[in-house]
Parts: C-alpha cells; sequence; structure tokens
C-alpha cells in the first residue's frame, strides 16, 4: 500500500464520518427536545441519568456519561452484564434509561429493558434502526441515521459510534445550557489539573501587582515609562489617569513602532515626549472578579501579550502578562 492509498483511505474514513454526522444532525426533531424533557425532568427530581450499552457502545457509554457528569447532569455507566447480577440495585424510579444499541438487537440490553422497566425508569433508546426491539420498547427513541460503517466489512463500530457520541455531546450540551450549568458549577467538578486550575483561580490569583506593575500617568515621558517597565520586569507599562482610571498601555511593541515610524525625529525627541502620545487607547482590559477561564479566552482570541486589570470604577489594580501564565500552571 502506498503512501498515497493511505492518505486516500484515510480520508475516505473521515468523508465517511462526516457525512454520518450531517446526516444525524439533520435527523433532530421532536424526539430530541422530549428525550431533553425527560432528562430535565429526571435531574430536577434529584434523579440520574444512566447510560449502557455493549461491547464498543458501552466504552461511548462511559464517555457519554462522563461528559453528562461533567457539565451538570448527575449520571452514571451502567454495564448491562454487571446490571443483571447485582448492579440494578444503583437505580430508582426517578432515574431515566440512555441505552445505546446501533443495531437494536443487543441481547445483554434487551435482557436489561424489562428488568428497569420493574424498577420504574422510562428508557431512551438510541439506535440506528427505527423498526428495532430496542426502539420499539423505548419511551424515546433517537435514530442515529449515519449510513455505512467505514470498515469495509461493515462490522467494527466506526462511522456509528462517532454519531453515537455527537448525539450524546448535543444531549449533554442543551442540557448544560438549560440547567443553567455556568463556569463556577463546572470548576466544582474540575478541581484538578490545568482545566482546574484555570477555572477555580481568578484573575486576583494571577495578576502583576506592586513592585511589578509599570503604572505611568500620560504625561509621563516615554523614557521614564521604559525605565518604569525595567523596573517591573515587564515588557508593558499601564497608563492611568490622576484618579487611576486605565486610558492606554505602552509596550514594547509601541516603542518600536514608534520608533520606526517617527525616526525623523531623533530618539532623544522621542525618548522625551509624552507617553500619552504613542500608547495604545481604550485597551483590552479585564474586571477583577474574573476566572482566569476568561484571560485564557482573551489572550487567544485577541492576540495580545498584556492585560490591564480593573476594579469596577476603571481604576487600574493590577496587569497579566501572558508569561505568567504558565508558570501559574494555567496553561
Amino acid at each position: 500500500m502506498t503512501n498515497d492509498e493511505m492518505i486516500a483511505r484515510a480520508r475516505e474514513v473521515f468523508d465517511i464520518e462526516i457525512e454520518g454526522l450531517r446526516r444525524t444532525r439533520e435527523s433532530l426533531g421532536e424526539s430530541f427536545t422530549k428525550a431533553v424533557e425527560l432528562m430535565l425532568g429526571c435531574i430536577r427530581a434529584e434523579g440520574i441519568i444512566v447510560v449502557t450499552g455493549v461491547g464498543k457502545n458501552l466504552a461511548v457509554a462511559e464517555k457519554m456519561s462522563a461528559i453528562f457528569a461533567s457539565t451538570g447532569t448527575r449520571s452514571i455507566c451502567l454495564n448491562p452484564v454487571q446490571a443483571m447480577h447485582g448492579d440494578l440495585g444503583m437505580v430508582a424510579p426517578r432515574d431515566v434509561l440512555v441505552a445505546l444499541s446501533f443495531s437494536g438487537e443487543s441481547d445483554e440490553i434487551l435482557r436489561l429493558i424489562p428488568a428497569i422497566r420493574r424498577h420504574g425508569l422510562k428508557v431512551i433508546g438510541m439506535t440506528g434502526k427505527p423498526r428495532s426491539t430496542l426502539a420499539k420498547m423505548s419511551d424515546i427513541h433517537l435514530e442515529i441515521p449515519c449510513g455505512k460503517e467505514a470498515c469495509p466489512f461493515g462490522m467494527a463500530p466506526t462511522n456509528s459510534t462517532t454519531a453515537t457520541m455527537a448525539m450524546g455531546d448535543a444531549l449533554a450540551m442543551v442540557m448544560l445550557d438549560a440547567l443553567k450549568f455556568d463556569v463556577s458549577s463546572y470548576a466544582m467538578n474540575h478541581p484538578a489539573g490545568a482545566i482546574g486550575r484555570a477555572l477555580v483561580l481568578k484573575v486576583t490569583d494571577i495578576m502583576r501587582t506592586g513592585a511589578k506593575l509599570a503604572v505611568v500617568k500620560p504625561e509621563t515621558t516615554v523614557m521614564d515609562s521604559l525605565m518604569a517597565m525595567t523596573k517591573a520586569q515587564g515588557g508593558s507599562a499601564v497608563v492611568a489617569d490622576a484618579g487611576g482610571r486605565l486610558v492606554g498601555i505602552f509596550t514594547d511593541g509601541d516603542f518600536r513602532r514608534m520608533m520606526a515610524d517617527d525616526a525623523g525625529a531623533g530618539a532623544d525627541g522621542l525618548l522625551k515626549s509624552p507617553v500619552g502620545d504613542h500608547m495604545t487607547r481604550s485597551p483590552m482590559f479585564v474586571r477583577d472578579d474574573v476566572f482566569a477561564s476568561e484571560l485564557l479566552k482573551v489572550f487567544e482570541k485577541k492576540h495580545i501579550d498584556d492585560l490591564p486589570v480593573c476594579d469596577a470604577s476603571g481604576r487600574v489594580v493590577g496587569l497579566v502578562d501572558i508569561n505568567d501564565l504558565p508558570k501559574m500552571k494555567v496553561l
């Protein structure tokens, strides 16, 4: 098999799965909204969403349940074999079962449904076959009409598992919005690792203050502003008015552009000119009560290196330098 043939086959797999996702997306309708309403009722009644599957779909169920749980929809994954040997004790009538089986004919799942019914649970079935046994046994059926598998034998779950996971993600994100699950709630569920730090830490935990913060007035000379930046060991000086309110920022980049654009005025004259003539006016800033996760969004979207921090009155209270984020293990 040549390199070109390998790439062509890989692209074919991508094309098949992209088309499967498109078809599944277009199938969304009343059954999806009914599934969300059923799940919302379950969560509001302090129930849990129980997700089950067999074979490759058990791995999909584990992933789906994990996404639910981390984004505000309480959930567990139930192995259908273990369920029939005692694990059914984990469920209660207020819970909802989400059963995954692309064929809709998996023996382990079909044996589980009557037992689940005896425990009083409603069932959401997710299959690729609307006339399958599981579809008929479900209170709500979500079809996964993704088409053929990428496997040449039509055997290995590929396209079907991708589309099923996408349907689970769609349910989780709609539930997140409906439950008004916010970033502080997300932080409660992610206390460890880089995600946890970015969500738990606030800008006040990261920003530069005191001797590490260069704050100058608009009338301060460029030379004195550079000296303030050097003393603070930073790449920028925040420019504030007499009341301490943010009016601009002067960065290393501003200085280089100033020298390049106005070289004819002479370096000495430029260094003695007011920094207010060369600063970036009305710069992007953040409030002092935001989470570190919001900082990441600003840095990524605006492609800047320094971000002033202001209080509710617009007064400068700090500065976040993008180079400080890795030290805080936020990036």
